[in-house]
């Protein structure tokens, strides 16, 4: 790598989906929220498997009440909730909607009874958050998504296309009409389309939002969208299709929104289906918090800093299965690849680097603004063992270097493998096991050139 060849800053993309509270009131992860620097924290799923914040049902318990009146509104919990996100210093996505619902009952996933009605919910819920009506608060939430995965039926909606395309074009359309500063859109897509051959066909439903968004007027600010595989490559596959999507059917200045994606062990769900036995689901939550998750993660978030998207938020950061933390809060190797990530950014200038390979193996680099630091950081997400000289040319400073290497794998948890200070130093070479990530840091001796 050639560090007199810079290419832009990083961009940070390590947003989550869920806030730092959880187990009741037990757990409180904000010091470790606060640590990755998170940028977005999305509303969806949080405290799931039984909500009791954000949901429409649990903020506005009883759909015959007034929505004009501060007391047909409870928002105690879901207060608590945000004042901790806030604290991490990460924006808020706000998911109207929702949570999923995976038992034979389905209660909260049906079309509302009235759509501007639920409109209306909507925009108490925005005046509390944005605007301190009913003792609220003064949050400048920017980004409000209506709906979660409609099309993922019957746990997340139980309607038909129709009933969701109206209800999105009412709510879309009533909140940008008295809020006309604020970013609307959705509906997180949960399938968006088919790869291929490696050519994106986007599916029937998305092609009729698209059109009914176009029909009616209804304002989508951004189109968000999701993406699970064991591929990191895919990511971008989908966001150039959905970029290119998006200008092909008229909605140029509509963001792009990947706002949840994971790693997904053997590329299928079938390690969570209800006849799997425990060990099978404990093997599927291995891997994805493991360290074939966390190079995954480490691999996504360097290669998706080329593609066209905005926001991207990371399925999830609460505790417990696809999270960051175990289901007692301690950290897993997923949230020590975030911590490798978050390093670029203090070292934000891109220097031009070679070697990455698509889905395979990842490598970026940063240099401080003020030339006295660097960070190198590679993953191998392949299968077998990746010999890697690191050449080190034209660094800013003409100091000794004191340089670090840390590793994220089955064993270590961004431990300290190596570690000295040259005079000059030309190339560190590295043997990285599979699913495996290092972290290089590189800093000059003394104060001065």
């Amino acid at each position: 790598m050639d560090f007199a060849r810079t290419n832009g800053v990083f961009r940070a993309l390590h947003g989550v989906n869920k806030g730092p509270l959880g187990a009741g009131g037990l757990m409180d992860l904000t010091e470790q929220h606060r640590a990755l620097g998170i940028p977005f924290t999305r509303l969806h799923d949080c405290h799931w498997p039984n909500p009791d914040v954000v949901d429409i049902h649990v903020l506005f318990p009883d759909f015959n009440a007034d929505p004009e009146k501060p007391e047909s509104y409870d928002f105690t919990l879901t207060d608590e909730y945000l004042a901790a996100i806030r604290a991490t210093g990460a924006q808020i996505v706000f998911r109207l909607g929702e949570s999923i619902e995976h038992t034979k009952t389905k209660r909260f996933v049906h079309p509302p009874k009235d759509f501007e009605k639920w409109t209306a919910i909507c925009l108490g819920i925005i005046r509390h958050y944005n605007e301190g009506w009913a003792n609220g608060f003064h949050h400048g939430i920017r980004y409000w998504e209506i709906w979660n995965e409609p099309e993922n039926r019957p746990v997340m909606w139980t309607g038909t296309d129709e009933e969701f395309l109206r209800l999105y074009s009412t709510a879309a359309r009533g909140i940008k009409a008295r809020h006309p500063g604020l970013k609307v859109g959705g509906p997180a897509f949960g399938h968006s389309g088919q790869l291929v051959k490696g050519a994106f066909k986007p599916s029937e439903f998305v092609l009729k939002f698209l059109e009914r968004c176009r029909r009616d007027g209804a304002p989508l600010d951004f189109m968000s969208w999701h993406c699970y595989t064991d591929n990191s490559a895919e990511l971008m596959v989908r966001a150039k299709a959905i970029r290119a999507l998006l200008d092909a059917q008229g909605f140029p200045k509509a963001e792009s929104h990947l706002n949840e994606w994971n790693y997904l062990p053997g590329n299928s769900w079938n390690g969570l289906s209800k006849s799997g036995t425990g060990e099978v689901r404990q093997k599927f939550y291995d891997e994805m918090g493991g360290a074939p998750g966390a190079a995954f993660i480490v691999a996504a978030l360097l290669e998706l800093q080329d593609a066209p998207v905005e926001v991207c938020n990371f399925f999830h950061g609460e505790a417990g299965g696809f999270g960051l933390f175990n289901e007692n809060g301690v950290p897993l190797k997923s949230y020590h690849a975030m911590r490798a990530f978050r390093e670029l950014l203090d070292t934000p200038q891109r220097v031009e680097t070679r070697g990455s390979v698509a889905g395979e193996f990842a490598i970026s680099a940063g240099v401080s603004s003020n030339g006295r630091s660097a960070t190198i950081v590679l993953s191998n997400t392949r299968r077998e063992d990746a010999e890697q000289r690191v050449e080190l040319k034209n660094l800013p400073w003409r100091s000794a270097t004191i340089h670090e290497v840390r590793i994220l794998d089955g064993e270590r948890n961004l431990n300290v493998v190596e570690r000295g200070t040259n005079v000059a130093i030309g190339a560190i070479d590295l043997r990285l096991k599979p699913s495996s990530v290092a972290v290089i840091t590189l800093r000059a001796v003394g104060k001065s050139n």
